[in-house]
């Protein structure tokens, strides 16, 4: 294959690789000969990530460049050969002769239509025994539903180690996480940033490692799950927080004046208790859910919106506490007002079951205003930094 000039190259196929001799060769091999039969002016990358066998001399002696990348994990090696990688587009693919090289032309023709990222798409044609069921039925489902759900990514597989983007688009995302969870960041960034995101099917074979795969199940899916729950606050916090708040204050307002009967069950003051503990609940996830959209819109971890602009636009600490101290106050008149009904009776039994009730509800709206104070406090401290 004519070797093309750096800046006129199309395409690099970069694999990440830790100890691949099994397979890294053919892999290399597939992937060069892609190049020469579609006629791309491209390379082959391995980005290589600590290989204590042959495999780096493996692939150089095969017509691959290799560049070293001393931090370990899958996401470092990737962001080592991103930013390595002399292509304008490239694909990614994992060193293990489990992705078909040969059939990269679809990836390519929609790069070259306009797409930022393609995404491959394995279900449909998994080879038997190449994917665990675990994976298969289990984990690779609920995380693509997951993915989608939370940023509208059209993705059926989300976690499909097959996939190109437009080099310098992805360096613009400005992706962090070095371990598996990699996967999901690229995507996740790509979907905040406003990349086009499309997909095209490929297949998965057995690959044909002679050694335990590096992924394990467990760990890395919970590691998946973790960053897609602390990228989505509105998921995370904000709509827990709000079904939280709605139903135990529906449920609350209801048991203020007394017990309901629900068919053969009697709700009545434990009733209201569960109701005001879920309020305090819901507050708390939502003042979460705030803080944490603001912090990582300040710090650049999520993108600016204008839900976060009109709210930063009109909170301030001291309107804030403000807000705290008149709710503190509508609270501090109702459980006053309690206290002095039973201390009419000299603290002694109380006959009339709204007291007890108006206790309840007065205690719960000052831990409210309590919770919104300090929150007021902490929406500084996120301030202190841009304050000049």
């Amino acid at each position: 294959m004519q070797i093309a000039p750096i800046d006129s190259l199309e395409l690099t196929i970069l694999m990440p690789c830790l100890n691949e001799a099994a397979t890294v060769g053919a892999c290399v091999q597939k992937a060069l000969g892609f190049l020469r039969q579609s006629g791309i002016a491209g390379e082959v990358l391995i980005a290589d990530n600590g290989s204590t066998d042959n495999s780096r001399q493996i692939a150089c002696e095969l017509g691959a460049r290799v560049v070293a990348v001393a931090e370990r994990g899958y996401g470092a090696a990737l962001i080592g050969g991103i930013n390595a990688a002399r292509g304008r587009f490239i694909i990614m693919g994992d060193a293990d002769d489990s992705y078909d090289f040969t059939a990269l032309q679809g990836f390519v023709d929609r790069l070259r239509a306009g797409s930022h990222v393609v995404m491959g798409n394995r279900f449909g044609g998994i080879a038997p025994g190449a994917m665990p069921p675990l994976h298969r039925y289990l984990g690779n489902p609920v995380l693509s539903f997951i993915g989608r759900l939370f940023f509208n990514v059209p993705v059926g597989d989300f976690h499909c180690g097959l996939r190109g983007f437009d080099a310098a688009s992805m360096r613009g995302l400005g992706v962090k996480t070095t371990g598996m969870e990699f996967a999901s960041e690229m995507v996740v960034r790509s979907a905040l940033a406003g990349l086009r995101i499309d997909e095209v099917p490929t297949t998965l074979r057995p690959d044909g490692r002679t050694r335990p795969p590096h992924l394990r199940t467990w760990r890395d899916g919970w590691r998946h799950l973790k960053f897609l729950l602390m990228y989505c606050p509105r998921w995370l916090y904000m709509i827990p927080g709000l079904v939280c708040l709605m139903l135990g204050g529906a449920a609350g307002v209801a048991l203020l004046f007394g017990p309901i009967d629900v068919g053969n069950i009697v709700l009545d003051l434990n009733s209201l208790l569960v109701a005001c503990f879920m309020v305090v609940l819901g507050t708390q996830l939502l003042t979460f859910g705030a803080l944490s959209r603001y912090y990582a819109m300040i710090t650049g971890f999520l993108p600016r919106s204008r839900s976060t602009d009109s709210l930063v636009k009109w909170a301030s600490t001291d309107r804030l506490l403000l807000v705290a101290l008149c709710v503190f106050a509508v609270g501090f008149l109702g459980f006053g007002d309690a206290v002095w009904s039973w201390a009419n009776v000299h603290f002694g039994p109380l006959y009339n079951p709204f007291i007890p009730r108006l206790l309840i509800v007065g205690i719960t709206t000052m831990i409210i205003a309590l919770q919104t104070a300090f929150a007021a406090f902490m929406f500084g401290i996120f301030e202190i930094p841009l304050r000049k």
